[in-house]
C-alpha cells in the first residue's frame, strides 16, 4: 500500500518535519517540507528541507556533509506532521551540538 502524499497537504504547502535519531531516539531537528522535498527525501533516502528564510530546496548535509539519512517516515494522526527517524553523519545542529534542542527554559524537580 502506498501512501498518499496529497494527504500531508491539504492544510499547508509546507507541513513540519521532526527529525529523531534512529538509534537513541533523540529529537535532533524540526524542519519543514514542501512536496517537493518529501518526493527527494523518498528517492534519495536523505533529508530534503523547505528553507522558509531562503525560500529555496536544501538537503541536510549539503554544506558540512552531516546528511540525515532516513530510515524511517510516518506522518502523524492528522497527517500534517512528518517524522523522520535518521542515523546522522554527525552533529544535526549548525552549532555543532548533536541536536537543536540544548537551551534550557524550564524542567520539574524529580
Amino acid at each position: 500500500m502506498e501512501f498518499d502524499l496529497d494527504l500531508l497537504f491539504q492544510k499547508s504547502e509546507l507541513v513540519p518535519v521532526i527529525i529523531q535519531d534512529a538509534d537513541t531516539l533523540q529529537v535532533l531537528m524540526l524542519g519543514f517540507a514542501n512536496r517537493r522535498a518529501v518526493e527527494l527525501t523518498l528517492e534519495t533516502k536523505t533529508a530534503w528541507f523547505w528553507s522558509r528564510s531562503r525560500e529555496k530546496l536544501w538537503n541536510k548535509g549539503e554544506s558540512s556533509s552531516h546528511f540525515l539519512h532516513v530510515k524511517k517516515m510516518v506522518a502523524d494522526c492528522d497527517t500534517d506532521t512528518l517524522l523522520y527517524l535518521c542515523k546522522p553523519d554527525g552533529p544535526t545542529c549548525h552549532t555543532g551540538r548533536q541536536s537543536c534542542f540544548f537551551n534550557p527554559i524550564w524542567e520539574e524537580s524529580v
